[in-house]
């Protein structure tokens, strides 16, 4: 399957399935550009239920023939289902296909809700006021996801647990990924991987780490963030990992407010909200991996 034609026959069988109504009509079928690792693909439905005509509306998030990142699809499904009805929103997850049966590749489908990326917010054209007030909300809602009890929410049966050498681990998954592609020596990457091992800090704490937590993966309503979406590079780790992306440099103008939100801002609001450490050095470590 490919064509947009075929993804709409392969939803229609597979809600019929699963709506238990084999009329029922997808509509509004179009990929969207949001989502770099994913294809997703935004539709409505319409069926019958109990003699009434019902509709929703729904995303499907489909493996691609080939990505920079291979993610498992029972992982992000077990991380989306851990986290309903806790402090962290996600949008819900309705069916997940981990066989790839339904689209030919491992897919989910959530309800669609109500939201923006807005890549900007922070660098736009509201007043530093409101800037201020989204970027205080950003910081909370990612506090939130350090601050869930993931071992009572039973993610510690489906994520490895790395222990305090979360940061090694780190190191060594991403240095695979780099070997597995490599066509070439890269000499100022493996000095960094040298680096990066001989100066691998402790983690002070094991958290649900979101692992691209970015605008264009949250959806905002007015300036509140009201919902966090995807969750394939979750994973546990080192409670700073995620401080060190936003921090990155290379992220200043989605994550920054230059003169008023910096790394420094964003490291003690986090730290206050979670009462962990913003251990400076740390945080640098994070910035170079």
């Amino acid at each position: 399957m490919g064509a947009a034609e075929d993804i709409g026959e392969g939803l229609a069988r597979w809600l019929a399935d699963e709506l238990g109504d084999p009329a029922v009509k997808i509509e509004n079928l179009a990929r969207t550009s949001v989502g770099f690792s994913r294809e997703n693909w935004v539709f409505d439905a319409v069926w019958h239920e109990n003699g009434q005509s019902r509709s929703g509306r729904f995303i499907a998030r489909r493996d691609p023939a080939g990505s920079v990142l291979d993610t498992d699809r029972r992982v992000e499904g077990a991380v989306l289902k851990s986290l309903e009805g806790t402090a962290v929103p996600v949008p819900p997850t309705l069916w997940i296909d981990f066989e790839g049966t339904r689209l030919g590749r491992p897919s989910i489908v959530m309800e669609r809700v109500d939201g923006i990326c807005d890549y900007m917010a922070l660098n736009g054209t509201r007043p530093l006021d409101r800037r201020s007030v989204i970027a205080h909300r950003r910081s909370d809602r990612l506090a939130d996801i350090h601050l869930l009890d993931w071992r009572a929410r039973g993610l510690g049966q489906v994520l490895a647990y790395p222990g305090p050498n979360a940061a090694s681990a780190a190191v060594d998954h991403w240095e695979g990924v780099l070997r597995r592609v490599q066509l070439e020596p890269e000499p100022e990457l493996d000095l960094a991987i040298a680096w990066l091992r001989a100066h691998a800090p402790t983690s002070q704490a094991t958290v649900l780490v979101h692992g691209d937590f970015k605008p264009g993966n949250v959806l905002m309503q007015g300036d509140d963030v009201a919902y966090v979406l995807d969750w394939e590079t979750a994973h546990l780790g080192d409670s700073l990992e995620d401080i060190g992306w936003v921090t990155n440099p290379l992220r200043a103008g989605e994550q920054q407010i230059a003169g008023h939100w910096g790394p420094a801002e964003i490291a003690a609001r986090w730290s206050e909200r979670t009462g962990f450490a913003a251990d400076a050095k740390s945080i640098r470590w994070w910035n170079v991996l």
